[in-house]
């Protein structure tokens, strides 16, 4: 197996909100830190340990490593960072807040069951050095710092599962936009195909019907002719026959016509006589 991943894969980069909560953390451990008067000699310590905290929080989170191993060794050298300020100084118990960004980058670079080991680690780091300390009332300081080594993986978590569903999304609307374009198109193909069919339907009902009345025509117009020079009486019956083969010529016609005319209110009108 490779030991590379790719950090960030499992969500964007960190919202606004969300970095303005992570760094709201940093400058309020600085601040607690200048305020306190016991430690004059040690305030440059402390406040470079943090700056140098910070600054490596905010590398990894905007150039983060594709080295598995070297993420790791980055969460252990903070959690170390965290730990050596404690223990300079057990009662700034409010250092063990550093722990609370670490669980948020966590969130950020590995995936679903490495993060949540990570944010166990930091939740037990910032939980049992108060506990063995100040007993129960450590305990009970650290649980909001303990509850949000986890907040903020499952904001994460939550947060990558809606960029994932939008993502998803848009996915298929794609897919439905390329959907709707070629069943235009196929529309389109059919509609042609059937204006073809339908006019080599017309074609052949020309060719077998009508085409066949005016040949019948032709012949009954040449014997009508013939009739009129040599028998003269029978010429009437023959002109009934031509008039009866012309008006089924034209009936024949019109119904042609009425068949290419467009529909109207779901019928065809015919062609008044």
């Amino acid at each position: 197996m490779s030991n590379k991943t790719q950090p960030l894969v499992h969500a964007s980069k960190p919202t606004i909100i969300a970095l303005g909560a992570i760094y709201t953390i940093y400058v309020a451990v600085a601040f607690r830190t200048f305020a306190r008067v016991e430690i004059r000699r040690e305030l440059p310590v402390y406040l470079a340990v943090e700056l140098v905290n910070a600054v490596l929080f905010t590398l990894v989170l905007w150039r983060p490593m594709h080295w598995r191993t070297g993420q790791h060794l980055y969460f252990i050298f903070q959690s170390l960072l965290v730990l050596a300020l404690y223990l300079l100084f057990p009662k700034f118990d409010f250092i063990l807040s550093l722990f609370n960004p670490l669980s948020f980058q966590v969130a950020l670079v590995f995936p679903d069951r490495v993060r949540w080991l990570w944010a166990a680690v930091f939740a037990l780091l910032t939980g049992l050095p108060l506990t063995l300390a100040l007993g129960a009332f450590g305990l009970a300081v650290s649980l909001l710092p303990i509850t949000l080594c986890f907040i903020f993986p499952a904001y994460v978590s939550v947060y990558q599962e809606i960029e994932a569903g939008l993502r998803t999304s848009q996915s298929l609307l794609e897919e439905l936009q390329t959907a709707n374009h070629q069943l235009t198109v196929y529309a389109s193909e059919v509609e042609e195909i059937s204006a073809i069919e339908e006019r080599n339907r017309l074609a052949r009902k020309l060719h077998d019907s009508v085409s066949q009345t005016i040949f019948s025509i032709n012949l009954q117009s040449h014997a009508a002719r013939l009739l009129l020079e040599r028998d003269p009486e029978h010429l009437d019956s023959q002109l009934e026959q031509l008039q009866s083969l012309t008006q089924s010529c034209l009936e024949q016609m019109r119904d042609l016509i009425a068949s290419l005319r467009p529909a109207i209110n779901g019928s065809s009108e015919r062609p008044r006589p």
